[in-house]
């Protein structure tokens, strides 16, 4: 992997923030770059072909990275070209979104553990 130090750490946070290491790589590597294609992420970024391919998929689910057909010498599987569709900061804040949403969804999961813990105490000293 060719990724320097910053963008390791990078990788490690998304992962951390619930973005599947795939995607997380992925995305760091095509942050600031124009256009790549899926064989330069696997080879900057450490990934295999079908990992990239999954990747690519959860992104454009997303609507974070438009894919271009280009053209290809030979034969061959097609080559296509990928760029983020958003701004990176933009997708970090939708991704710092989900994460408050996912703390919010815990905080309430806890009251309900709380609650249960309570009733159940109450039934079982009755």
């Amino acid at each position: 992997m060719t990724l320097n130090e910053e963008a390791n750490k990078l990788g490690k946070i998304l992962i951390e923030s619930r973005i599947p290491r795939s995607v997380a790589y992925t995305l760091v590597y095509t942050r600031g770059k124009e256009e790549v294609t899926s064989i330069e992420i696997e080879r900057e970024a450490g990934l295999r072909q079908p990992e990239v391919s999954i990747a690519m998929q959860w992104l454009r689910r997303r609507g974070w990275i438009n894919k271009r057909n280009m053209k290809k010498e030979g034969k061959g599987r097609p080559v296509h070209g990928y760029r983020l569709s958003k701004s990176f900061d933009e997708i970090l804040d939708e991704i710092m979104q989900d994460l408050a949403s996912h703390i919010e969804e815990i905080k309430g999961n806890i009251k309900e553990i709380e609650q249960f813990k309570s009733d159940y105490i109450l039934k079982e000293h009755h």
